[in-house]
């Protein structure tokens, strides 16, 4: 019976992984549809986070980490895309369609502060990524959230908002760097059991608590939902056109890099994906609510952007696989074809 269980659940995590895209928009609508019967359910949320963060990283290990901190060039380019170029881009881009609105201006901040997003390596694996350098990022990332978070959030907006420091770094202590490490500890003592055993059938319900925490934070800015304007309109373009920049900024670089297809795989989608479900946990504990509209927006089209992303990674591969094809046809015409390794095809 157990086994027939567990077969079920892997099952049931292949469906979910399909419709992904479609998910975190569902909850948002699910969250304004059913407001005053999920916000009860509030103080869950960092809770649901954290189980999430620990299976999430039961993938990690100190050998995997050390060999890209060994290399750690790609490791701190992500970095300052991440935490420098991006928060850049989302604070300049928010002063200049809402100026004088310092929570909307925040809320942009915030939503570039967060590290990157844990769900990444799904879409990483998905399109045969470097899952090494994904999951160093999302660890060193997630251990440095404490201080680059209210760091960030501090230099950007100074005195313009209150931001409690102090509570926010305890909360993201507990949230995102404890369950990470208790995660990777598992691991490691384990000899990778725990992930071989416990990560399968335990991966859908991570895409079923991100479903419910995002419902949850969608009931609470249900209000500003409910009644759309203009300045709700404005804050879901600009917010799809700054996390496209994420994108192709990841594109852009590995390509100038010359970083072969896994790299590039790995670079382009976690330049664009942020951990937006800890971003709104942190934006509806920590700030008004209209602090968190920029980041429940984003999770409108995050993981559809993701899938857009992965289909011009596939298209852009094939066709210079190709090419490549073409070019030994070329060089030994009526000889056998040698097909590219994949792994060095450069994006």
């Amino acid at each position: 019976m157990l086994s027939a269980i567990r077969r079920g659940l892997i099952s049931s995590n292949v469906v979910l992984e399909k419709i992904m895209p479609l998910l975190t928009p569902t909850a948002i609508v699910v969250g304004v549809l059913n407001e005053a019967a999920l916000l009860p359910f509030t103080w869950l949320v960092p809770w649901i986070f954290a189980f999430m963060t620990l299976i999430g990283s039961l993938k990690s290990n100190f050998r995997d980490l050390l060999a890209v901190l060994s290399k750690p060039q790609k490791l701190i380019i992500l970095l300052i895309i991440l935490h420098v170029v991006m928060p850049l881009i989302g604070w300049l881009a928010a002063m200049a369609f809402f100026p004088g609105d310092p929570y909307t201006v925040t809320g942009y901040v915030l939503l570039f502060a967060i590290p990157t997003g844990v769900v990444s390596v799904v879409w990483v694996s998905m399109h045969g990524g470097n899952i090494a350098l994904t999951l160093a990022l999302i660890l060193i990332d997630t251990l440095l959230s404490p201080l680059v978070v209210p760091g960030t959030l501090y230099l950007l907006m100074g005195a313009s908002v209150q931001i409690e420091i102090g509570e926010m770094m305890r909360g993201l202590l507990y949230m995102v760097v404890l369950p990470s490490v208790a995660g990777m500890l598992l691991n490691q003592f384990s000899k990778g059991k725990v992930t071989a055993v416990c990560g399968p059938p335990l991966a859908p319900f991570v895409k079923v608590g991100l479903f419910t925490v995002v419902s949850i934070n969608g009931a609470s800015i249900a209000r500003y939902l409910k009644h759309p304007d203009g300045k709700l309109a404005l804050i879901i373009a600009v917010t799809f056109v700054t996390v496209v920049l994420g994108y192709v900024i990841g594109a852009v670089v590995s390509r100038r890099l010359r970083w072969d297809y896994k790299d590039a795989v790995a670079v382009q989608f976690n330049s664009g994906m942020r951990n937006l479900s800890a971003g709104a946990v942190l934006a509806v504990k920590y700030f008004p609510p209209a602090v968190a509209l920029p980041v429940i927006s984003g999770m409108l089209f995050q993981q559809i952007l993701a899938a857009c992303s992965g289909m011009f990674i596939r298209s852009r591969a094939k066709r210079l696989l190709q090419a490549g094809l073409e070019a030994e046809s070329l060089v030994h015409p009526g000889g056998p074809k040698v097909t590219p390794a994949e792994g060095r095809i450069s994006l």
